[in-house]
């Protein structure tokens, strides 16, 4: 078991009934996920990940929208943020004549907008990630998240993304010649509280890969799944 700190989906919902998230504590934590060995691989593996939620401002740091991630935001009207981050990004072992890819950083900009739709909390990201290494290329995030449930301790929502890749991030992973849609996932998220300052959370993510990436010949399948849970004390 490789123990890195690693980006990681361990989502954090924290959902009122009434009042838009809030964003004035902070969880500190770790936990375990299970991934496969890179979307498209028939193998899976374990890791140690950090749960991390901090927003300041401007500074932010977060493992709550897939990936871990930390920078600068900025509120431009209610609900409505947008910021630049620096974020974790996973590499890929040599795989049928391709070569091993390192893991990484990426530098890029995100927008994100909170409301509520009757009584249901909506999260909308949209987010861009250039990878330091400009051989890697250029990847974008579209993420919605929505709450399902906010009582007796627990929290619960459901979550759609959709990530783009251009010629050179899918040339450099899976050989493939061309950009376009990535791949596409859906999954549930939540926490609970353990105690006042505890709080346990969790995540089951199914992924599937589209375009040229799907038929890359390092990969073996399709369709993946992500699952992970986590304890982080609450600030």
């Amino acid at each position: 078991m490789k123990i890195l700190v690693l980006w990681l989906f361990v989502p954090l919902a924290a959902w009122a009934q009434s009042v838009p998230p809030p964003k004035d504590y902070t969880l500190l934590g770790a936990g375990i996920r299970t991934r496969p060995e890179y979307d498209g691989s028939n193998s899976q593996r374990t890791d140690i990940i950090p749960v991390v939620r901090y927003y300041g401002r401007p500074w932010f740091a977060r493992t709550s929208q897939g990936i871990l991630e930390g920078g600068a935001r900025w509120k431009l009207a209610q609900g409505f943020d947008v910021g630049a981050q620096l974020a974790y990004e996973a590499g890929r072992e040599a795989k049928n004549g391709l070569p091993e890819l390192d893991w990484g950083t990426s530098i890029g900009l995100h927008a994100e907008y909170e409301r509520y739709i009757g009584p249901v909390p909506i999260d909308l990201l949209a987010r861009v990630r250039q990878y330091t290494d400009s051989d890697r290329g250029t990847q974008a995030d579209l993420r919605l998240t929505a709450g399902v449930y906010s009582g007796h301790g627990l929290l619960a929502g459901v979550f759609g993304q959709a990530t783009w890749a251009n010629a050179k991030s899918n040339r450099s992973f899976y050989a493939a010649n061309d950009g376009g849609l990535l791949f596409t996932s859906i999954g549930i998220l939540g926490s609970y509280d353990l105690a006042r300052h505890w709080v346990m959370t969790g995540s089951l993510e199914g992924r599937r890969l589209r375009g040229d990436a799907a038929r890359s010949p390092i990969t073996e399948r399709t369709s993946n799944h992500y699952a992970s849970v986590g304890l982080a004390y609450r600030f």
